[in-house]
């Protein structure tokens, strides 16, 4: 009997991208996918104009009247691909993330026995691992790759010690067991989503796919590392002397104060003690503000008392209006 290949439906959020998305709606509808959910966080650059003249059936446009964030957008976005098609799996994507020609046939050529996410090879357009979504083991679960971090971390390459390395990329390497997959080509089980639920809305940006995934492992479920399945991310990032420089402002809040959340869940007892070193960790990387070094410092400090708290109530134009010194 010739085994039955898996349904797919792909879920991209976008936001006043409309060059992005073309090129990401393009990839996809290229590609023998069964459903291509957009979710249009409240564009305003003729997103929904463009959207509208699309006439591929199997496209199912959905927009917010809100900007809800990426969070947000992949809330709503697996929720419909949950309730609206009968699909086995979703793919998730920021809409400057796309399939490579063939991700989505390399997919479906896995043996998905035992997996319940797999996430995909994410690479910049020129051909280098996009270090953003490099994904990891969490050294906190896995002695092994605690120690490695240990053992790096006075040469300041202590995350080399838990995320995959790049001959893990090979297309010809096996799919790896990890624990944390970014958004931009995760493959998702119907049954995973309805074990673990929806993305966390809350967060609004940055690390609702670190949590997301974090809960899916704790909860007992498989992801793997899948590098036969190539994704582009098509990112203009900017990269200082410790790491990614966010602009605008407002989203410093965001990575740091989810990052705490995501570290509350991977470190689990190890947390507390751990606190006092990722906030002078952090404040470091204020000197890649420049003359917003200050603004910095401020915004990461809210973050940090948002984040030790549990607080995920406080509205975006709070968080902007403190950005702009307000």
């Amino acid at each position: 009997m010739v085994p039955t290949l898996p349904t797919l439906a792909a879920v991209v959020v976008t936001h006043d991208r409309l060059d992005q998305l073309t090129a990401t709606v393009g990839r996809l509808l290229a590609e023998p996918l069964d459903h291509v959910i957009v979710l249009d966080n409240a564009s305003t650059d003729g997103t929904a104009s463009w959207l509208a003249t699309q006439d591929d059936p199997r496209l199912i446009v959905h927009r917010s009247a809100d900007n809800l964030g990426g969070a947000g957008g992949f809330s709503v976005g697996v929720q419909l691909a949950r309730d609206r098609t009968q699909a086995d799996w979703f793919v998730l994507m920021d809409d400057d993330g796309r399939p490579r020609p063939g991700a989505v046939a390399a997919f479906r050529g896995l043996d998905l026995t035992g997996w319940d996410a797999i996430g995909a090879a994410v690479l910049h357009p020129d051909g280098r691992i996009c270090e953003m979504n490099r994904p990891y083991r969490n050294p906190f679960w896995h002695a092994d790759a605690f120690l490695r971090t240990l053992a790096r971390m006075p040469s300041g390459r202590g995350r080399t010690g838990f995320h995959l390395r790049d001959a893990d990329y090979h297309p010809d390497a096996p799919i790896h067991a990890v624990d944390m997959s970014s958004f931009v080509g995760l493959f998702v089980s119907r049954a995973a989503v309805e074990q673990v639920g929806l993305p966390d809305p809350r967060l609004f940006i940055y690390g609702d796919d670190q949590l997301y995934t974090l809960q899916m492992r704790r909860q007992g479920l498989r992801i793997g590392f899948a590098p036969q399945v190539r994704f582009d991310h098509d990112t203009t990032a900017v990269q200082g002397k410790t790491g990614v420089v966010l602009r605008p402002m407002w989203k410093v809040f965001y990575m740091y104060r989810n990052a705490l959340m995501a570290y509350r869940v991977a470190a689990g007892p190890w947390f507390w003690p751990l606190v006092p070193v990722l906030a002078l960790k952090w404040r470091g990387k204020a000197g890649d503000y420049g003359p917003d070094a200050a603004l910095f410092r401020r915004l990461l400090a809210v973050a940090l008392r948002d984040g030790l708290a549990g607080r995920l109530d406080r509205p975006h134009a709070d968080v902007v209006r403190l950005a702009e010194g307000r």
